[in-house]
């Protein structure tokens, strides 16, 4: 499996004045994903409520969470 290594801090120093989200939303992806796949019983461990783990890893990656922004 091949993987896509960034250097986020030469992209932030690239590109001073332009946001560019994608990295964010690569890892905001990964993350809902990785959460979407945990049992009823992981997130009971973790003290999140079943449903708002259904509804946060339905939000599309583009839907980044506030202190990402």
């Amino acid at each position: 499996m091949r993987t896509l290594a960034i250097d986020l801090g030469y992209t932030r120093r690239a590109l001073p004045v332009l946001r560019f989200p994608v990295v964010e939303w690569i890892a905001v992806a990964r993350q809902r994903a990785r959460l979407a796949a945990l049992s009823e019983d992981a997130l009971a461990d973790l003290g999140i409520d079943p449903e708002a783990a259904r509804a946060e890893a339905a939000r599309p990656f583009w839907d980044l969470p506030r202190h990402v922004r």
